[in-house]
């Protein structure tokens, strides 16, 4: 006494047909399902790259900008020290002839106008 099952005709399955087309249903569900998954990663990881090369991009523009204001900023540091020597110079020359520095009534502790007019010349 054999208790065989017979092979379904046809299909070559052991599974009634319902229950292979349920299987190929889920197997066609899951690769749905990870097709979109792909999808949406394949999405995302576009949008971060996007994002990581404007955010290069900004800071690209941001160093230019401040290397452009450093350049300025030397200029201006040369020119004022330039002008610095120049009026150095100035002061040099004036305290070398000035009557007010040559005044020995700097001295004397008389309110100041009375000791600027004094020493100015008449």
């Amino acid at each position: 006494m054999s208790c065989a099952v017979p092979a379904a005709a046809g299909g070559g399955s052991a599974l009634p047909r319902s229950a292979a087309a349920e299987g190929s249903q889920q197997s066609h569900e899951e690769d749905d399902r990870k097709v979109r998954r792909r999808e949406k990663n394949r999405v995302a990881a576009q949008r971060s790259r996007k994002k990581q090369t404007q955010k290069a991009d900004k800071l690209h523009e941001e160093y230019e900008s401040l290397e452009q204001e450093n350049t300025s900023l030397k200029r201006e540091i040369g020119k004022l020290t330039d002008e610095m020597k120049h009026l150095s110079e100035v002061l040099k020359d004036h305290e070398k002839i000035c009557p007010l520095l040559h005044c020995t009534m700097n001295f004397v502790t008389v309110p100041r106008p009375d000791a600027l007019t004094s020493c100015l010349p008449r």
